[in-house]
């Protein structure tokens, strides 16, 4: 049997992390993806840096009607390609993936379809809203609303659906959340049902009103450019102030902006998700290899020969390491190195390796730093190798020297400032300008540089002082004060996660 050519992956309701195992493999491996706008945009950095993206949907540039899409995906594969179509909520629940699947099988496309959580089930689950419950009913009843983004009302027998013991569940647009609410009360749904509505499902941008069947015909009436959202109908609904979990954590509807760089951002991402936090990606700097691999390569062969090596950050270590293991070398070469590393993020990566730190600061300061040093022999005629990135600064260098030592410094990565006004960027000068985002991390003082000089000195002063900095540690702190920028929360030991931490502190103690 032939492996399949096309992949209908359902993406879930919202949350990235809802996609199942299986269709992100199936991602991971797509030469072409094919999506809709309301796919989260973090589950595109699964799919490989050479794969072709195609937004199909209809706020695409050019958007594809449904019989455009299913010759798109057929084309695609006839070209050898591996598909991935990464749908909404599930490909095969009130969606156009059965359309997709029908004319792939009429071509004689091989396809495998990836089941995906519908919004109808997620944003209950994520609401505290059971679909089921004993003594609710023995029911559950969906209706079609705006899965296919359209406001047509949905064609059912209300007087059947109306009086049915047990649950309503719709994903609808404003329009048709009206025309359902009316429906269901005109038919015998009784006003004083409990009901909710659940807008924005699983996204920590996600809002719950609940109270009666009569109420939310009431908001809906009362509220202009009403999102769509899940209706629930049923006594299920009474049991969300018992069962309600996602939006009682602690960070819930905090937007927090993060500037690490894209490739290291996914840690700090997850974590401040994990807490029901927004985090809003705007990368101020990107980690990329020295334009001349001489110097590096060379302190590789000569890494056995050095006293101490020195690892400021996390993005040395992996620098410096890869290449000491890329061809015939490996690790063994550090036998009889003593390993200092300031941070115990430092120290976890190296650990990584295999490699048992002798050493770790207790302060990030280069003083503290080549005071820890000292402390465990003298470093006259030491020999010491600092591997980092290309803008790091004199202070450990010059102290090491002053301290005796024979210092080797290498440039093992650049930092490049990124450029300002990406295509899908956040506009965050209006974000911030508007009080719309309650916190700003940087986790190195290079991402406070380069915020600083995207927004202008004394704008980016004004707009952070106004809003919450959290600093990961005392040196980008430090940074950020020399640009006049206060910052208010700073974790006691310097790792993203501690960094969280102080963040959820702040908010809960406060």
């Amino acid at each position: 049997m032939k492996p399949a050519s096309v992949y209908l992956i359902g993406a879930g309701p919202g949350d990235p992390t809802l996609i199942t195992v299986r269709g992100l493999q199936y991602l991971n491996a797509a030469d072409v993806v094919v999506y809709d706008r309301l796919v989260h945009q973090r589950l595109l950095q699964s799919v490989k840096p050479e794969a072709e993206q195609i937004d199909v949907s209809a706020a695409a540039p050019r958007p594809l009607e449904q019989d455009a899409i299913n010759l798109l995906l057929a084309d695609k594969a006839r070209e050898g390609k591996t598909v991935a179509r990464l749908k909404w909520g599930d490909s095969f629940v009130f969606n156009n993936g059965g359309k997709e699947a029908l004319f792939l099988h009429k071509e004689g496309i091989p396809f495998e379809v990836v089941p995906g959580i519908p919004p109808t089930i997620g944003g209950l689950c994520y609401a505290g809203v059971p679909l089921t419950a004993p003594e609710a009913g023995d029911a559950i009843v969906f209706i079609r609303g705006h899965e296919a983004e359209t406001n047509t009302p949905p064609d059912v027998d209300w007087d059947k659906i109306a009086p049915l013991a047990g649950t309503v569940v719709s994903y609808a647009g404003g329009p048709q959340l009206g025309t359902i609410i009316d429906e269901l009360i005109t038919h015998g749904r009784s006003p004083e049902e409990p009901a909710a509505l659940i807008t924005c499902p699983t996204l920590p941008t996600q809002r719950t009103i609940s109270g009666t069947l009569g109420k939310m015909q009431h908001v809906v009436r009362e509220t202009q450019r009403l999102e769509s959202g899940v209706l629930v109908v049923g006594p299920v609904v009474g049991l969300r102030e018992h069962l309600r979990w996602f939006d009682s954590r602690p960070l819930f509807g905090k937007r927090i902006l993060v500037t690490r760089p894209e490739t290291q951002a996914t840690e700090l991402v997850d974590l401040l998700s994990s807490m029901g936090a927004e985090p809003i990606e705007t990368p101020m700097i990107r980690i990329e290899p020295p334009k001349d691999y001489g110097p590096l390569d060379e302190s590789c062969e000569l890494a056995g020969t050095f006293d101490w090596i020195v690892f400021t950050s996390v993005n040395g270590v992996d620098a410096f390491l890869q290449r000491l293991c890329r061809g015939p070398r490996d690790v063994r070469e550090l036998k009889g190195v003593r390993l200092c590393a300031v941070g115990r993020a430092t120290a976890e990566r190296l650990s990584r390796y295999g490699l048992r730190v002798d050493l770790v600061p207790e302060e990030h300061r280069s003083e503290a730093v080549v005071e820890a040093l000292r402390k465990t022999e003298n470093l006259s005629e030491r020999r010491i190798l600092l591997p980092r990135g290309d803008l790091a600064r004199d202070v450990l260098l010059i102290e090491l020297r002053r301290a005796g030592a024979e210092v080797v410094e290498v440039t093992a990565y650049r930092t490049v400032l990124t450029g300002r006004d990406r295509d899908g960027d956040p506009d965050i000068f209006k974000m911030l300008l508007e009080q719309e985002i309650d916190v700003v991390t940087f986790t190195s003082a290079s991402t406070v540089r380069n915020f600083v000089k995207i927004l202008g000195t004394d704008p980016a002063a004004d707009l952070l002082n106004t809003t919450v900095v959290a600093a990961i540690g005392p040196v980008t702190a430090a940074a950020a004060a020399h640009l006049n920028i206060q910052t208010t929360i700073m974790p006691a030991t310097y790792t993203v996660p501690a960094l969280v931490d102080a963040i959820v502190r702040h908010y809960t103690e406060t």
